[in-house]
């Protein structure tokens, strides 16, 4: 008899202390909110931060304005700020077949309608046979070289559990082709004035092609 309740004393003890495990994971979980990023960031269970890093939670997002992401400085960027305005989301490269043309491009297309609204975000991407092999600053006298002035971000990546929150949600909105990975540099995704993915465009899609979704967006 004594060996028995020392036995569910035993048990009792272990089922408490799993419980407060789980607690206090469950409470560290929860502290989530809208701004999503892929940056971890400690937080007090007693209070929701806009930045959490929760990484399921890019699936709750109603539009890319929930997202955040930092740019190539490091400084962190809400996506809040581009409200209102038409967006090119897009994953670059220095060193892909794709990369004179589309920055040539894409410099035209923000040279020809930023004074309408349209802003484009580059995220570098080293995922594709590491073609963006460079650190921030390579990165960037790179793209100066190239004539670019619109804003580009931190190196992220686009493919994989690791994937930038912002990604993930959008392939979620916009599907590819067979599958919804993104399959090579220089993807485009043509977000409308209310902040939702309307379009998207493989790299071998020419950058210039999206006047005609731009047009329609002014």
């Amino acid at each position: 008899m004594q060996i028995t309740a020392l036995l569910r004393s035993t048990l009792s003890i272990r089922t408490v202390l799993l419980a407060a495990t789980q607690a206090v994971s469950g409470s560290q979980n929860s502290c989530s909110a809208k701004g999503f990023s892929s940056t971890s960031v400690a937080c007090n269970p007693s209070t929701e931060m806009a930045d959490s890093a929760n990484k399921e939670n890019w699936k709750q997002a109603s539009s890319v304005y929930d997202f955040h992401a930092n740019d190539i400085h490091g400084n962190d960027v809400s996506l809040e700020k581009y409200r209102g305005q038409i967006l090119i989301i897009v994953n670059v490269a220095c060193k892909c077949g794709f990369t004179n043309d589309h920055y040539k491009e894409l410099v035209e297309l923000h040279n020809k309608y930023r004074a309408q609204g349209l802003s484009i975000l580059g995220f570098p991407c080293n995922q594709f046979a590491g073609q963006e092999p460079g650190s921030p600053d390579e990165i960037l006298q790179f793209v100066k070289e190239k004539g670019v002035d619109f804003d580009m971000f931190d190196k992220v990546e686009v493919n994989g559990n690791n994937a930038h929150p912002l990604w993930k949600y959008l392939k979620m909105k916009q599907g590819g082709t067979l599958f919804d990975a993104i399959k090579w540099n220089f993807t485009k995704f043509v977000v409308d004035r209310n902040g939702q993915p309307i379009a998207r465009y493989g790299g071998t899609t020419a950058a210039k092609e999206l006047d005609k979704d731009i047009q329609k967006l002014l």
